[in-house]
């Protein structure tokens, strides 16, 4: 069920209106339970049961784990929540990926594994670690354990995040369960206002440009040099706007019905280094990296060499908890090895900075290069797109998607506005909007409509979105994850 569909909007009106009426604050807990599970099982019924079967065994891993403090029975039952969390993703996600490359090593043999061709979870990569965290974080000791299972089902399948993201911890989530659900005048103006900047994104920006990206990288060969630019500018556009977008919209949700989802993404193009993006982009799952898997391999504890070896290691796992393909491992070990030439550059020149001026263009065209593999079909189209992006290729085929300077204007619009917003200035505030900085959700502007300045804005804002709206509105990106 797509955010930016009428079934959803219509669903979404249901659930604010059968939590607006007054009723027991566990009943409204159980109807947002019932509804989220009616969420995921629009996009497939047959898969909601994995999806309560997780949030059964790590509920009762960790109830486990907190009444004993046995050592190895703790250790226990926290090694059999992550081994059961990464069997199902595992078994999933990367069966088939296993299968096809051992059939490749068996194709000189004459012999042949038959795949099983599983159909992908939608959201498994996200669900499984949120609900991951909990059972770490009970065995750290960092939080209590749930002690109603209604509380932690709900955590689990929250329908605004559930399918992509953010990646919520439980110590965000958990604390925030004893508040009134439903929404109010306030809740209603945060939410609304999140919803639409990241409809917006969506609708005005990420659905335009796919066209151009599709076409691009579908035949990258193709293509002149120029084109081919222009292809991966949209593609860099498209994901940026589609994955903040959908963000934006699930924040804006779920504080429409009373909780704060933290904050996913702070532009990352502005970035000056791919540390500094790491901060920026996809924060949620930086965090998760850092704190689960980073970390408990060492960190930066154990020596240089042995932390070099921890951010490849991280970065080669985080690209492949995108997909099971080898242009999502190329992809993360391109960054991981960025990451450790930062490092040792800061190492061996201490005071000195690269100027922002050259810092920022060389990590956007870095970041943007990385794309290639990230969106490539595969190995064979990845240097396809590269030899035609570097005039390498034999494609002559020339085309200037106007599309694409209408994403761009608009993204470096929303950019400048962002940045002034950074700096404690508030370009909008003529049209009534707020800056609000949420401990959570991050900085965002909530769009009061008291004037009829402002009124107007939000009026021409949704009608730029009915009228100028992408008319097919293509599939989130990260709904494939």
């Amino acid at each position: 069920m797509s955010f930016v569909s009428i079934r959803f909007f219509v669903f979404l009106a249901a659930i604010l209106g059968a939590t607006a009426i007054p009723m027991p604050h566990r009943r409204k807990k159980l109807v947002l339970c019932i509804g989220s599970s009616l969420f995921y099982a629009a996009w497939d019924y047959r898969y909601l049961a994995l999806l309560l079967i997780i949030s059964v065994i790590d509920y009762w891993c960790a109830a486990r784990i907190a009444a004993t403090r046995e050592p190895r029975v703790r250790r226990f039952w926290l090694t059999a929540s992550i081994v059961s969390n990464l069997a199902i993703l595992g078994w999933f996600k990367y069966a088939d990926f296993f299968l096809t490359n051992l059939n490749g090593l068996l194709r000189f043999s004459g012999h042949e594994v038959a795949l099983l061709g599983l159909l992908l979870p939608a959201g498994i990569s996200f669900y499984t670690f949120k609900s991951m965290s909990y059972t770490i974080d009970v065995y750290r000791e960092r939080i209590e354990p749930c002690s109603s299972h209604l509380d932690y089902t709900m955590f689990v399948t929250f329908f605004p995040d559930l399918i992509a993201g953010p990646i919520v911890r439980a110590s965000v989530f958990l604390p925030q369960m004893t508040r009134a659900i439903g929404p109010t005048r306030e809740r209603m103006l945060h939410g609304f206002s999140l919803f639409v900047i990241g409809m917006g994104k969506k609708l005005l920006i990420a659905d335009h440009v796919a066209v151009v990206a599709n076409e691009v990288f579908a035949t990258p060969a193709a293509w002149s040099s120029a084109t081919a630019w222009c292809g991966l500018l949209a593609y860099s556009l498209q994901i940026y706007c589609d994955f903040s977008g959908y963000s934006d919209m699930a924040i804006g949700t779920a504080k429409m019905l009373g909780y704060d989802l933290p904050e996913n993404f702070n532009m990352p193009y502005i970035a000056a280094s791919v540390a500094e993006f790491w901060r920026r982009w996809h924060i949620t799952l930086s965090e998760w990296l850092r704190d689960y898997l980073y970390i408990p391999l060492g960190g930066n504890r154990k020596g240089q060499l042995r932390t070099d070896v921890n951010l490849l290691l991280t970065m080669l796992l985080g690209g492949l908890w995108h997909g099971a393909s080898w242009n999502f491992v190329a992809w993360g070990l391109l960054h991981g090895i960025a990451l450790i030439v930062h490092r040792a550059w800061r190492r061996a020149a201490p005071q000195s900075r690269v100027p922002r001026a050259l810092a920022w263009p060389l990590t956007l065209l870095f970041v943007m290069l990385c794309w290639v593999p990230f969106r490539a079909i595969n190995l064979d189209g990845t240097i396809a797109m590269l030899r035609s992006l570097f005039g390498l290729g034999d494609g002559r085929n020339v085309w200037w998607p106007v599309v694409l300077a209408w994403g761009l204007a608009l993204a470096i619009a929303g950019h400048l506005i962002g940045m002034a917003l950074a700096r404690g200035r508030n370009p909008l505030a003529i049209a009534d909007a707020e800056v609000v900085v949420d401990p959570i959700s991050g900085r965002y502007l909530v769009f009061r409509m008291r004037t009829i300045a402002g009124a107007f804005f939000v009026a021409a804002t949704l009608l730029a979105i009915y009228f100028f709206g992408a008319v097919e509105s293509s599939p989130f990106i990260y709904f494939q994850f």
